[in-house]
């Protein structure tokens, strides 16, 4: 399909669902997986998998060859994405209910809009954004502030959850001004290939081969490793690249509020994490305040041309960021 032909409806729907519920489930799947395998080992063998297929393709579909500058933008946002974002997410999910971390994950928007600020000639936020912004700080308190709620939120993991999101906000901004392949495939191949390799030189900097046991890894583990790849990398990034073109990326950035909902759900019924009255009203709070922010932020006249990146599981803005 040409980005000058009319999609069919069935098209569009069956790609919201994957964007959607695929995202939405990664959660599950990486808490699946870090029960048996080393976080950064794990992250750093999907990106490498997922990336070296990318590239593949897009080089035999005549993509032309990368140069040194476009492998140096690369390494960057590979380290600020994928190292820094995934990885904390990764690692996170070692000590958080998948819930919990896709909540906090959802508050990237909150980064991008005071980095948008901050920058120089940056754009100020209006009275709306700044509630959003408010009201979405409130959540986070409720979520991971003192009470009944603090045995259930390891402070340290939503402390990198948070570096997580700035990583993220921070490598998507710069995205715009990095030169890159113009192939989008190529482009993402190689940011997943850098990724890849610097989540296993973590990965080794940290020890994890010597607690790798082959013996003790679970087929679940492995099944879930496997779903990260082909579904969270591949179809569903394939699916959000193809919205972008055919759709407004004010409408296609909805899954930020959609993808927690999803987490929060599958976490329930498949883990039987509670849902506490405070992580029910904390959720309703945070997700109205993605609402609020990416809503009236793109009625401001926030950028729609945009780079694909993939992104933290859950993660998402109107900036540009692509959930893989």
């Amino acid at each position: 399909m040409t980005e000058m032909t009319r999609p069919a409806r069935w098209q569009v729907m069956a790609a919201f669902a994957a964007v959607y519920f695929i995202w939405g489930s990664t959660y599950i799947a990486i808490r699946i997986g870090v029960q048996t395998l080393p976080p950064f080992l794990m992250g750093g063998i999907r990106f490498l998998l997922a990336g070296s297929l990318l590239y593949g393709l897009s080089r035999a579909q005549g993509a032309p060859a990368p140069t040194r500058v476009h492998w140096r933008s690369a390494l960057l946002l590979g380290a600020l994405l994928l190292m820094a974002g995934n990885g904390g997410v990764t690692w996170a999910e070692q000590k958080l209910p998948s819930s919990i971390a896709a909540l906090l994950v959802a508050m990237v928007p909150l980064w991008m809009v005071l980095l948008d600020w901050w920058r120089p000639g940056g754009v100020r936020p209006n009275w709306q954004v700044f509630a959003g912004l408010a009201l979405g700080t409130a959540g986070i308190i409720l979520l991971v502030g003192p009470g009944e709620m603090t045995g259930q939120v390891d402070l340290l993991a939503a402390g990198v959850l948070v570096f997580t999101t700035f990583s993220w906000a921070v490598g998507s901004l710069l995205s715009r001004r990095m030169p890159l392949p113009s192939s989008l495939l190529l482009s993402t191949g190689m940011q997943m290939l850098m990724g890849g390799v610097l989540l296993t030189t973590l990965g080794t900097a940290t020890g994890e081969w010597a607690r790798l046991e082959t013996s003790h890894v679970s087929l679940d583990s492995v099944l879930a490793l496997g779903y990260l790849i082909v579904f969270g990398a591949i179809v569903a990034y394939t699916a959000y690249v193809w919205l972008l073109r055919v759709v407004p990326a004010a409408r296609v950035s909805t899954y930020a509020y959609v993808n927690p909902a999803v987490a929060i759900f599958l976490g329930w019924a498949l883990f039987h994490e509670p849902l506490e009255p405070r992580t029910l009203v904390a959720a309703a709070i945070i997700i109205a305040a993605v609402v609020i922010i990416t809503t009236f932020r793109a009625r401001t006249g926030a950028p729609n041309r945009i780079r694909f990146q993939p992104v933290p599981d859950g993660a998402a803005s109107t900036s540009g960021q692509v959930k893989v």
